[in-house]
């Protein structure tokens, strides 16, 4: 017996068909997947750091440069201060922190373009100590404790955001390695958004990422029902009041369409639960689809639902700047 309905039967057509859902493909083009873009040799994806980014950064200096007897006894007791003759050569820790390799290091330092401890350095044979010095490049943090990791996790969905969950489903716990349990996600995602979501154990990263001062970026895509009115646009840039106060969205733009679904992006810096798709909700238009893309500089990508991946020196970089670290 044929149990096809007959058209007009109210079925939802299928995944990239006409009137249906957008494809996987057409989310993954939004969030700058291209074919060999992030691999070695490969194109760089679209909004992605170059790879030479202290060339970019502004240049800062702490401390002005004197001349005379008395400027260059200051330096050397700066210089004192802050050499820990026991530890290692100044190059050599930020090349292992991934800065660029030692010659460039040496070059950057002899530039001027490195502090310790606010103190800028000129000469490479300072010793310092990776775990308690703070050393910037072009005033981007560098970080030198091995100790504290940074992860990128591509959450897909039906996944729960905690590390244990008592009822046995799916959490981010699923996909970390051994040794990475200890790890602590930096916000959540609810069981049907995708996307990324941070893990670290640097916990005062975490705090201002999370606090609301500090006002960090996220970028969703949303899919919804189509046709969308001009006026919803306008609404939830204007605000929209919820039960917990009022919300708007720092950008709204359309990206892509099909008959019956419209796909935009919007970027907000509030962290509340849930917080887009009841914003959507209150101008009349329920979340279909929710994936989150970024958080301040720190970009999805191509990167393959369910995995993790290590935070950059760069990525990492711009992160703590943008929150005063």
């Amino acid at each position: 017996m044929n149990s096809r309905k007959p058209r007009g039967s109210g079925r939802t057509p299928a995944v990239g068909k006409r009137g249906g859902p957008f494809q996987e493909r057409d989310f993954q083009r939004q969030i700058g997947a291209r074919k060999g873009a992030g691999r070695k040799g490969g194109p760089r994806r679209r909004d992605e750091p170059t790879p030479d980014f202290y060339d970019e950064a502004p240049r800062t200096r702490r401390t002005r440069r004197g001349k005379g007897a008395g400027a260059a006894r200051a330096a050397e007791q700066n210089l004192g201060r802050i050499h820990h003759e026991d530890g290692e050569r100044l190059q050599k820790v930020m090349a292992a922190a991934g800065v660029a390799s030692r010659r460039v290091c040496e070059d950057l330092i002899a530039e001027g373009r490195v502090e310790v401890d606010g103190v800028i350095v000129t000469e490479p044979g300072l010793r310092v100590d990776p775990k308690t010095s703070v050393i910037r490049v072009d005033g981007i943090s560098v970080q030198t404790d091995v100790a504290k990791q940074y992860l990128v996790f591509n959450k897909p969905r039906g996944v729960i955001s905690t590390m244990v969950d008592p009822d046995g489903r799916p959490s981010i716990a699923t996909y970390l390695k051994s040794g990475q349990e200890h790890l602590f996600h930096v916000g959540r995602l609810d069981n049907d958004t995708e996307g990324l979501l941070v893990l670290t154990n640097d916990g005062e990263l975490a705090n201002r990422l999370l606090h609301p001062s500090y006002e960090v970026p996220k970028t969703y895509l949303v899919q919804v029902k189509g046709p969308l009115p001009k006026g919803v646009s306008n609404q939830l840039r204007a605000g929209v009041e919820l039960e917990d106060g009022p919300a708007k969205v720092d950008s709204f733009k359309l990206v892509d369409s099909t008959p019956g679904h419209v796909l935009v992006e919007v970027v907000l810096h509030s962290g509340k639960n849930r917080i887009v798709r009841r914003m959507f909700d209150a101008v009349g238009h329920p979340v279909e689809r929710l994936v989150r893309v970024k958080i301040g500089p720190i970009l999805l990508g191509d990167q393959k639902q369910g995995s993790v991946r290590v935070m950059n020196a760069q990525e990492l970089g711009h992160l703590k700047a943008m929150v005063g670290l």
